[in-house]
């Protein structure tokens, strides 16, 4: 099979990977638009659960990312002048240009072929299965948009993926209270010298710090002030330097959603195919988790029609779940006062809760006291339960009425 990937980001070069293991027959080519080493990121996350599937698709490409990661277990919330730490489960964090530049190098050594500075805006003649890799501005699947029904909504918030020199030994949070609002901050490290940390705030503290009006050097002047107190001394940095040129570093955050994801031979992964809330931590996990479905359901399936409708249907349902704890994820930091007042340790409790969709039905110290007895009274576990998707119901039944 002759297979054209488009876009060199974890999705497209573990499918390629991945492809070649199963049959080195096939010829497999990635575009990648930029030059290489040119990647735009700072560090991303993800959890033991990824590396174990990892081992279990490709051994040789899991050992090298877990050797180039480093790890925590701990969370940090700092919130005014208080803190509280708790232990969690193990996560990592890596450099998104070294997790590209370790799967380039695999590929190739399973005789993919890379073709940077490739731009492909059009499904290329010749090939039997053409993948869109190409992230949330998609040109393949815009030229198809009607079909694979694409949808994107725009969230409320501001946020700006920045970097730092300030190695944080924890995941950590750190919550600022202005004049004009609430401002926080979430940072954890990806290296030894490097940590990302990705600054959020609602549109009238934007406006009101003056984030809006500020230039560059203007905005992070102000954000190390506000973070003093986590940056210790270290600076943010705005982006990276092969991104130099960009435009400026506030976004809202944009969820995409298809109906159908694939149409002819053309088939989406990634985040040409869906986005999930940056807070879950969970972007670069489904975009691989994407490429492990899909490069399943070609061996599965011969005929090519059918492997895209099982991979479709498969990743569809598979990924409600994310989807759902995404939009929660958002909406808790988009509703912060309900929350930050409480004792840091109950906020903190509630932050690592912020995925139910029974939270925003009850109240804050109510729901507390529920979960603190949940851990000890099966009735109680059964009764979250059981009330967790019936307000989930609710609220999308209301929502849709809106």
């Amino acid at each position: 099979m002759k297979v054209v990937c488009v876009g060199g980001g974890p999705a497209g070069l573990y499918l390629a990977i991945l492809l070649k293991r199963q049959n080195p027959s096939h010829t497999v080519t990635v575009h990648e638009r930029n030059p290489e080493g040119s990647t735009y990121g700072w560090g991303v996350t993800y959890w033991q659960g990824l590396l174990d599937t990892l081992r279990a698709h490709d051994p040789e490409s899991a050992r090298a990312v877990e050797e180039h990661s480093v790890r925590w277990s701990d969370g940090v919330a700092h919130v005014r002048d208080l803190t509280t730490r708790h232990r969690g489960d193990q996560g990592y964090g890596i450099g998104r240009h070294r997790l590209l530049e370790l799967l380039a190098a695999r590929a190739r050594s399973l005789g993919v072929r890379l073709e940077y500075g490739s731009e492909i805006t059009r499904p290329p003649a010749g090939a039997d299965l053409v993948v869109a890799a190409d992230g949330v501005h998609s040109a393949l699947r815009g030229r198809h948009a009607g079909h694979f029904g694409t949808e994107i909504t725009a969230g409320r918030n501001h946020y700006a993926w920045l970097g730092t020199t300030r190695v944080f030994d924890a995941f950590t949070f750190a919550f600022t209270e202005t004049e004009h609002g609430w401002i926080w901050a979430y940072g954890y490290g990806y290296s030894g010298d490097r940590s990302t940390c990705v600054v959020e705030c609602s549109p009238q503290t934007f406006t009101g710090l003056g984030l809006d009006r500020a230039d560059e050097g203007e905005g992070l002047a102000l954000l190390e002030k506000l973070f003093a107190g986590v940056l210790d001394g270290h600076p943010l940095i705005s982006r990276s330097p092969a991104a130099a040129g960009a435009g400026s570093p506030w976004l809202n955050f944009r969820t995409l959603t298809n109906r159908r994801w694939h149409h002819g031979n053309l088939v989406l992964i990634g985040d040409a195919a869906h986005t999930t809330h940056y807070s879950i931590g969970a972007g670069t996990t489904l975009a691989l988790e994407d490429a492990m479905c899909l490069a399943a359901a070609l061996r599965e399936h011969p005929a090519l029609p059918r492997a895209l409708a099982a991979y479709e249907r498969r990743r569809s349902t598979a990924l409600l779940s994310a989807q759902s704890a995404a939009r929660y994820s958002a909406r808790w930091y988009e509703n912060l006062p309900r929350y930050i007042n409480l004792p840091p340790h109950r906020m903190f409790a509630l932050l690592g809760q912020r995925h139910s969709p029974l939270l925003p039905y009850v109240p804050p110290q109510l729901y507390y006291g529920i979960d603190k007895a949940a851990d000890r009274l099966e009735v109680l576990r059964r009764l979250k339960r059981w009330l967790g998707p019936r307000a989930a119901r609710a609220l999308h039944a209301r929502s849709s009425r809106g």
